[in-house]
């Protein structure tokens, strides 16, 4: 073993397995934040040190990961050629190629690979699935090594092209199931201390968006719609011209503010869905705080020194489209925002695994997202692991084991069908309102989280490190929620205003869509309108005397309108 790297217990665990068992393929499936890299490194550095192996080839998704690779194992004391062009250098141990690059010369790899004995490290080996050909170049190029070590850290996709190098099992239902040789999960890297908690922060709100047939809706984020109705809010929600993105890239700024209160260089990411909105969601961000965030596109050259640039830096945000999704390293990330159309299992565990890397104890990570039905089914299962199945008839796109890249290539479809036709598609406006905390398995309504501030502001507490282990966020937040219910006839009080203020929000949308058909006027021009003049927030936030008055004065118009 290594004796420039300091294990964890799973690392250690692992690692001493693998010493026993000297297999020639070993699976590894831990989760992000865990160490994978470090537990890798430390198996390559043993390998090398009993001259088990002469080389090392590692494998990864993508250019970025290459360097980050690289970086660490010279700090294991293990030299990798992050760009390898033409010879190895012979003051090397090896070298580091994404899963495309392999594909384009497997034969020439594989030479490579033969010429010494090879340890070869796959990288988040799920994307040796990602295509036939990829799958197809891993076997061909790292068949001839000695060992092989494979990691992953988040849920196996469930198409059906097997992934090379992986031991597969029957499982009941007539499918096969890949088979981890050592699993560490993100509940036990939570127990352990490993990870941080996760507070998932959904918002809702009011959104009104003109439908292809020229119908103007409005409808609230999270409410029962159809499958298209829910993409159409959420797209409304997360356009830039709207008021929904401003108002939750507010709420995330102030909740990283108090967090760099005691972490001085604590940082922020927005996950964008594609180029466009995340430069507007930068401009955003740099009129809210004074200063340019980070922005980091894919395919920009130097951007993997600008993720590079941040993670070594204090500055408060940044923002990228995919790149920062998998692997990337910064482990001063506190706070996020999921605005993103992308919401399959595979992804948002990939995204949500950038925040979890904990520093010291106490910390709790924050994440602001769309209050749809998908997400937070996403957030509330944090905990759930799968592994790749082969052979399970998939059907539903809600489904768990759905084949990622299916999800991913139909969900594109659709928006490039979308784009199509964006001038009879619109987004023509968006409130936010704060909906709930899910959080370790549990939903928190927002009076939940309200009431934790309390008499000793409580609410400070989470994410303040040193304070508060994850089990004593949970009973914070169920503690609170108890404390809402001291009778019967409060409760049954509360619930008649909850309904009453329905009702008057029904009305309103009601009116605000009569006043439409009549006068033509967009149901966000009519909102905002009434908002000016009869003072107050948003509908969704608006008490009942504000929305009877706001009621009352477009009836006031309609009658103004007809005399």
């Amino acid at each position: 073993m290594s004796a420039g790297l300091s294990l964890r217990a799973w690392q250690r665990e692992a690692f001493e397995q693998y010493a026993r068992t000297q297999p020639a393929d070993f699976l590894t499936v831990a989760t992000p934040g865990a160490g994978k890299t470090t537990f890798a490194l430390t198996i390559a550095a043993d390998l090398l040190h009993r001259r088990v192996i002469e080389r090392v080839v590692v494998v990864t998704p993508t250019e970025h990961l290459k360097t980050q690779w690289a970086q660490s194992a010279a700090r294991a004391g293990i030299a990798l050629e992050p760009d390898l062009r033409g010879a190895l250098g012979a003051n090397f141990d090896g070298y580091c190629v994404t899963y495309a690059g392999l594909a384009t010369n497997p034969v020439g790899h594989r030479v490579r690979i033969e010429r010494s004995r090879t340890l070869v490290i796959l990288d988040e080996i799920h994307h040796a699935g990602d295509a036939l050909s990829w799958g197809d170049a891993v076997l061909e190029a790292c068949e001839p090594a000695v060992r092989r070590l494979s990691l992953t850290g988040t849920p196996f996709r469930s198409d059906d092209n097997p992934i090379p190098f992986v031991t597969y099992a029957p499982v009941g239902d007539g499918s096969i199931s890949s088979v981890a040789d050592y699993a560490y999960g993100y509940g036990d890297a939570l127990k352990d201390g490993v990870v941080r908690p996760v507070l998932f922060m959904a918002y809702s709100g009011q959104m009104q968006w003109r439908t292809r047939a020229g119908d103007e809706v409005s409808a609230r984020l999270g409410e029962p719609l159809t499958r298209d109705q829910t993409a159409q809010a959420l797209r409304t929600a997360l356009d830039p011209n709207g008021s929904w993105i401003p108002a939750v890239l507010e709420a995330a700024h102030k909740r990283l503010t108090e967090v760099r209160r005691d972490i001085a260089d604590a940082g922020g990411l927005v996950i964008a869905s594609d180029q466009q909105s995340a430069r507007a969601y930068a401009a955003l961000l740099a009129d809210l705080t004074g200063t340019r965030p980070t922005l980091v596109l894919s395919d920009e050259a130097g951007s993997s020194e600008r993720i590079a640039e941040f993670s070594a830096g204090t500055d408060p945000w940044m923002v990228a489209v995919r790149m920062v999704s998998e692997g990337v390293d910064v482990p001063r990330l506190a706070v996020g925002v999921y605005a993103t159309t992308v919401a399959t299992p595979l992804f948002f565990a990939q995204a949500v695994g950038r925040f979890v890397r904990a520093r010291r104890r106490g910390e709790t990570a924050s994440v602001f997202l769309p209050s749809v039905p998908g997400l937070l089914k996403l957030a509330a299962d944090m905990e759930a692991e799968r592994d790749h199945v082969i052979g399970r008839p998939v059907h539903d796109e809600a489904d768990l084991f759905a084949a990622e890249e299916a999800l991913v290539a139909r969900a594109r479809a659709r928006e490039t069908a979308s784009d199509e036709l964006n001038d009879k598609f619109a987004a023509i406006g968006s409130e936010a309102a704060f909906d709930r905390v899910v959080y370790d398995g549990d939903e928190f309504a927002p009076i939940d989280y309200e009431m934790v501030a309390g008499d000793s502001e409580e609410l400070d507490f989470l994410g303040i490190p040193g304070l508060l282990e994850p089990d004593q966020v949970a009973e914070l937040l169920r503690s609170a929620r108890a404390r809402k219910k001291p009778s019967a006839p409060v409760r049954a009080e509360a619930d008649v205003e909850y309904e009453r203020r329905a009702e008057l929000r029904r009305e309103l949308n009601s009116l605000v869509a009569a006043w439409h058909h009549r006068t033509g006027t967009p149901h966000g021009v009519t909102h905002n309108r009434l908002r000016q003049e009869c003072g107050g927030p948003a509908a969704a936030q608006a008490t009942t005397a504000q929305l009877q008055k706001r009621i009352d004065t477009l009836r006031d118009w309609a009658l103004r309108a007809s005399g």
